[in-house]
């Protein structure tokens, strides 16, 4: 376990709890016509904004350079080609099981709905997105949108564009191969440095949602926040139903290996990936476990799994399309069934552009307000309870990862891919 992490995790908390406290305070102790009301919620929303602000900064050059890594880390040699092939599909089908049962749970619970548009306050509506499109306007704006001028995309934070550009360049790289390699690794460095950056931002994590936090509290009426609190455990409800039926289901109908095997040995690396919310700083537990208590081949564990960290989020991909339309239900917007199919694509392809460190989901959250219209001010609502999701979706996350490797384990055959000495 990295002790930074621990200790980041802990600051947040603090910041929380201080958010919540200084909210109730403000509205509840002193109320609004009191003398330190007005300049105390200046400061507040001040913090509030430069912390999305800077998340914002970060998000265009993180999620292309991400993406364009992720694919591109799939080429391989040739005894290696039905290795990482079986892994994507494996990846690419739970992904779309996940996001599927999040929009079926979001639809059935609506936890949006019914909140007066006043209770908002703050967060803005763009006119574009207030009427539902017509199916066909609708579609041929997002492929105008989709495939953009990257650099006008990257100016004007399409981030949806940037993502379809990045994907390209990823495929190219593969394609190329070593006539590429240079091109690779600059990429690599490029998305290292990017994380570094992140890293930045994310210490001020506990000041930016304990502000955003006190904001809310202070702003919010109560029927917002127990919409707020139907919309957490709706989201923890459905990653259970993933991470305690789902996932293991698979691993017992394609290997036979019993749920029960898989719950007992793979309790280190779900507290790793719980306590941090990074699946890569869970990454060495992770490899750690695969090869010494469930004896998958070192091999297979260190493709499969270190590939996983980075484009496999089933938790991700899950939460990311259930807080959509949670937002499009908040300002009543009726997403048509194309749009909510366009939330599953790009809440899948947002899940491989999210680096596995605690909250940067919420980064590429952007990406998928934007394929269908919703306001990306919305991420101001999220970003406050975000932390205590995180850490369940990382979860099966990282056990998404373990199952992974045990499928593509058992179906590959020994001749496959060689392991190493």
């Amino acid at each position: 376990m990295n002790p930074a992490n621990t200790i980041n995790s802990t600051h947040i908390i603090m910041g929380a709890a201080a958010g919540l406290l200084l909210g109730g305070l403000l509205t509840y102790g002193l109320g609004d016509q009191h003398s330190v009301y007005a300049p105390v919620m200046y400061l507040v929303n001040l913090l509030a904004s430069v912390f999305i602000a800077l998340l914002k900064m970060i998000l265009v050059p993180l999620v292309f350079c991400a993406i364009a890594v992720g694919v591109a880390q799939l080429s391989g040699s040739a005894n290696m080609q039905a290795t990482w092939r079986t892994t994507i599909v494996f990846f690419a089908s739970t992904s779309f099981i996940a996001v599927c049962i999040g929009l079926i749970g979001v639809n059935l619970v609506k936890p949006g709905e019914g909140i007066d548009p006043a209770a908002l306050q703050g967060v803005a509506l763009p006119e574009a997105a207030q009427n539902s499109m017509q199916l066909g306007d609708f579609v041929s704006t997002l492929l105008v949108n989709t495939f953009a001028n990257p650099i006008s995309a990257m100016a004007n934070g399409n981030i949806v564009a940037v993502a379809v550009f990045a994907i390209f360049v990823g495929v190219a790289i593969i394609q190329q191969g070593k006539q590429l390699g240079q091109l690779h690794t600059l990429l690599e460095q490029a998305l290292a440095l990017f994380m570094h950056i992140l890293q930045w931002i994310m210490r001020l994590a506990p000041i930016g949602i304990g502000a955003l936090l006190c904001k809310l509290i202070a702003g919010a009426t109560a029927a917002l926040l127990l919409s707020l609190a139907k919309f957490i455990m709706l989201v923890i409800a459905l990653t259970l139903l993933h991470g305690l039926v789902v996932l293991p289901f698979i691993l017992w109908l394609l290997t036979k290996r019993s749920p029960i095997d898989l719950f007992k040995k793979f309790r280190l690396p779900m507290i790793t990936a719980f306590s941090t919310s990074s699946s890569s700083a869970t990454l060495p537990v992770t490899l750690h476990t695969l090869e010494n208590v469930f004896a998958v081949r070192p091999a297979v564990a260190k493709f499969v799994a270190p590939l996983g960290s980075q484009i496999n989020m089933d938790g991700t991909a899950m939460y990311e399309a259930i807080a959509a339309l949670f937002v499009a239900q908040l300002f009543g917007i009726d997403l048509t069934l194309g749009q909510q199919g366009i939330v599953v694509v790009m809440a899948m392809v947002a899940a491989v552009g999210a680096p596995g460190i605690p909250s940067a989901g919420m980064v590429t959250m952007v990406m998928v307000l934007q394929s269908v219209g919703l306001p990306v001010e919305a991420i101001g609502l999220l970003l406050p309870i975000d932390r205590l999701l995180d850490a369940f979706r990382t979860a099966v996350n990282v056990e998404g990862d373990i199952v992974g490797s045990l499928v593509v384990d058992h179906l590959i055959g020994p001749d496959t891919i060689k392991d190493e000495a």
